[in-house]
């Protein structure tokens, strides 16, 4: 079995092929069409997008900024909130999703199970915000890391914890959770923050950026960015921190416009940030029923994921939605949008519009701040 350790060699390589990304995805970028993701299939002519990681011809990868890594259409993010329906009794006592147990048999097939499918469909990065998620996909990545980027952020010890607002203290935190989950290198490690602006001090999100470049520095991380629900402050962040916030994380779905003037599309295209958009299916809102194998919506919900993948995917400002998935159909059906057409036809349109306007009628209370980002 392969080591998970990164050999310098096989650092130096990935270097190397994510500055040869970086020359050939400004490019690409130059000549974007209206065919959103045919800059990126002609950056394949040299070869660099074959070098990345679980490469699979069926796949289409994007380039993640000024990073210059290639990662897939879609990704896997780290939330695993309905997986109690596939694995009955994980959900602990308070029976929320972050109380699952992490280290019984059951939880930790299913999330190998989705990781590998994922690998299968050249899925190749998996996006971690919880100490739970670092430790549990850690875990499911066991002898192959090499497969997977991954993105690291260990929120309840980070910048929203009125403890951990020092350098020192978020540098201390990402070794504890390199240790406690075994990794040698983090790929992305992107702080979770506030989601509104205003509650972080300017000393303590310069804090917060010199522990970033600390770690990039140290060789601990390769690449650095934020999570924040906040489209104003996310924008401040890339505007004023334009050399460490090299990739953001933030809302975005099948309701979500590009706003024409003052959007944070225009900050991330001009300092050429990578970006990964969470809730896709507001929260899975989108859905009739339990969107689980044998439901009888299962067919319409799948078909409805598809078209908010598809229709998200048609911003090339957008790198790759990262949906929860808790099941390896539900990864099967992410890689199918992928491989579908990306235009959405009048019917298909019509049908996404009015599931969305039904979404968002029916936004439960702790979601409606997604309404905020109708406009992007």
């Amino acid at each position: 079995m392969k080591s998970d350790k990164l050999s310098r060699r096989e650092f130096m390589r990935d270097g190397a092929v994510a500055a040869a990304g970086l020359a050939v995805g400004l490019s690409a970028a130059r000549g974007q069409s209206n065919q959103a993701g045919q800059a990126y299939r002609r950056a394949e002519v040299g070869g660099v997008v074959r070098r990345t990681r679980s490469y699979n011809p069926e796949m289409e990868y994007r380039r993640l900024g000024k990073t210059g890594l290639w990662v897939s259409a879609v990704c896997l993010g780290g939330h695993w909130k309905r997986i109690d329906k596939m694995v009955p009794g994980v959900f602990k006592k308070p029976k929320k999703w972050l109380s699952a147990d992490i280290e019984s048999e059951g939880f930790r097939k299913n999330r190998r199970d989705v990781v590998s499918r994922c690998i299968e469909h050249g899925i190749n990065y998996i996006d971690a915000c919880t100490k739970e998620e670092v430790v549990a996909y850690a875990e499911a990545l066991r002898g192959r890391r090499d497969k997977v980027y991954f993105g690291f952020s260990w929120y309840q010890e980070e910048i929203r914890n009125k403890d951990f607002r020092t350098a020192k203290a978020l540098l201390k935190t990402l070794d504890k959770g390199m240790r406690q989950a075994k990794l040698d290198y983090v790929d992305l490690w992107r702080i979770v923050m506030y989601e509104q602006s205003g509650r972080h001090t300017a000393r303590e999100v310069d804090e917060m950026m010199r522990a970033l470049e600390k770690a990039r520095q140290q060789g601990k991380v390769r690449f650095t960015g934020l999570s924040s629900h906040d489209r104003r402050h996310i924008k401040l962040m890339i505007e004023t921190y334009p050399t460490v916030v090299e990739v953001v994380v933030m809302p975005y779905t099948a309701k979500s416009r590009v706003l024409p003037k003052e959007s944070v599309f225009d900050a991330i295209k001009k300092h050429d940030v990578g970006m990964f958009g969470i809730k896709p299916f507001a929260s899975n809102s989108l859905f009739k029923g339990l969107n689980l194998p044998g439901d009888p919506h299962a067919e319409e919900n799948n078909e409805l994921a598809r078209l908010a993948i598809r229709y998200i995917l048609c911003n090339p400002a957008v790198t790759a939605p990262i949906p929860g998935m808790i099941n390896t159909q539900q990864v099967d059906n992410m890689a199918n949008a992928v491989k579908e057409r990306r235009e959405l036809d009048l019917v298909e349109s019509k049908k996404l519009a009015k599931a969305m306007d039904e979404t968002w009628a029916k936004l439960p209370g702790n979601y409606q701040w997604l309404k905020d980002w109708e406009y992007v």
